[in-house]
């Protein structure tokens, strides 16, 4: 079946750029991405690229190129579900708050309902593609829905694929132009070979593996558990090179040379966060607990319980070096987001740090040159506010519009997002605009240890031993 017209359903961090880059690089197919939400399209289809609703470097040329050509974004999603010979699903699948499975399984209702909506406006025969990070033998529910639709309806026919995004927030456009690899994992393999040919208009064919549906959803769960695991592993080792004396970065270049081991997620930092490693960690703990294997299901969540102890301990340290209180104090948090070059918040170290310095008291004055202080107020389930009476006990936060406006008056700088402009500072000017005595808190290691200590300032660095 050659593939002619792609709908995605989902206009988020995943569908958007995954559909520009594809029309970007197969001009002979249609791609239109729907979503419910009118304001997200409508900042897809504004005409100043720099209002696009996902930031990622490189994004808006892709979307300029293609964008009125063969790529489209509309709210008509039963129209062009119907008109479509491959249908993505590339919805959110956020860990569930409440029910069975609540902190661990995945809330697949969004899927579910993309499941029935593709089942009641399709035509003829359709592929549906995962591609929503989903927990293993999602694709059975989905298959079971199409296939009652299909037995009510003789006229039209449904295969499932399974295609894992591997894509990461700040790289996305890289990570999709020039993959490691591509996954699809299905049971029919001309539908296989459909997707495989979209794919191989720019990704050589020895990149793209096929594999069946389960073993397809399960390497996305696994290969972000992994990657989650050396994160949490590394900053064990910088707690314990702080409290030893030791350099983690040191170690961390020692071992990195080490061709078993490698250097990639070892540097040490606040912890992971965006909208994958911590909710398919939860869901492979849910997995395992089901399939009756609680050892298995313990030693990853200790992953997770490690990441989060991380960022409690940041905030305690922070506390215990202000003389032991921070209530009252304006700290400087430079960076909300998750990592450089994204606006994406989701799971952000900074939301659990800043969210335990405001129930400490403190008056934080927040700098990111991307996130939207409407997502900030909503991650720290607080609105921005004017500074409470010092010793009120009330912590507040409120946007500063520049490195500058953010440190001035302010007893500590945190730094929680490794964005570039972080690197350049400016260190005297900055201590000049502080009061002293004056912390700088560097937890993604991005400052001259020297530049800092020389300006006036105390400095801790993640990682770094005193002894």
């Amino acid at each position: 079946m050659t593939v002619q017209r792609i709908c995605c359903i989902g206009a988020g961090y995943v569908g958007g750029p995954t559909m520009a880059v594809i029309a970007d690089r197969c001009p002979e197919i249609q791609v239109t991405v729907v979503d419910i939400n009118q304001s997200r399209i409508d900042a897809w289809n504004d005409a100043d690229l720099s209002k696009l609703p996902v930031y990622e470097p490189g994004l808006d040329a892709v979307v300029g190129r293609a964008r009125g050509r063969n790529l489209s974004f509309s709210t008509a999603v039963e129209a062009t579900i119907a008109a479509a010979d491959m249908v993505f699903i590339s919805v959110n699948t956020p860990t569930k708050t409440k029910g069975l499975g609540a902190g661990q399984a995945s809330d697949l209702r969004w899927v579910e309902a993309c499941a029935r909506t593709v089942a009641q406006a399709a035509t003829g025969h359709t592929i549906v593609v995962e591609k929503s990070t989903l927990p293993v033998r999602t694709a059975a529910a989905i298959k079971t829905i199409l296939e009652a639709a299909q037995a009510d309806d003789q006229g039209r026919s449904f295969s499932v694929l399974s295609n894992p995004e591997f894509l990461a927030e700040g790289t996305a456009i890289r990570d999709l132009e020039s993959p490691d690899r591509v996954l699809i994992g299905g049971e029919d393999p001309d539908s296989i070979e459909s997707l495989a040919a979209v794919y191989s208009h720019w990704v050589p064919q020895q990149q793209i593996l096929r594999t069946n549906l389960w073993s397809s959803e399960l390497s996305k769960l696994t290969a972000n558990a992994f990657l989650a695991q050396r994160i949490s592993s590394i900053n064990s080792i910088a707690a314990f090179c702080e409290a030893s004396g030791a350099d983690v970065r040191e170690v961390a270049r020692a071992i990195g040379t080490d061709s078993r081991i490698g250097p990639k997620f070892l540097n040490a930092g606040p912890g992971f966060g965006g909208s994958c490693f911590q909710k398919d960690i939860l869901n492979l703990v849910y997995l395992c607990r089901h399939f009756g294997l609680p050892e298995v299901a313990d030693y990853w969540e200790s992953v997770v319980a490690l990441n989060t102890w991380q960022q409690h301990r940041i905030a305690r340290l922070v506390v215990q070096k202000l003389f032991g209180t921070v209530t009252g104090k304006r700290l400087a948090i430079l960076g909300f987001a998750f990592k450089a070059d994204t606006n994406d918040t989701r799971e952000a170290p900074a939301i659990r740090i800043c969210g335990d310095l405001l129930e400490e008291g403190a008056q934080l004055a927040i700098h990111d040159p991307k996130v939207d202080p409407v997502q900030i107020a909503r991650d720290l389930k607080q609105e921005a506010a004017a500074a409470a009476d010092a010793l009120s006990g009330t912590g507040s936060w409120a946007l500063a519009g520049s490195v500058e406006e953010a440190v001035s008056g302010a007893d500590a700088v945190l730094i929680l997002t490794e964005w570039r402009q972080y690197r350049q500072l400016n260190w005297a000017d900055l201590a000049a605009r502080m009061r002293r005595p004056a912390w700088v808190f560097d937890s993604r290691a991005v400052s001259d240890p020297h530049q800092v200590r020389a300006a006036g300032l105390s400095f801790w660095r993640v990682g770094d031993g005193e002894g």
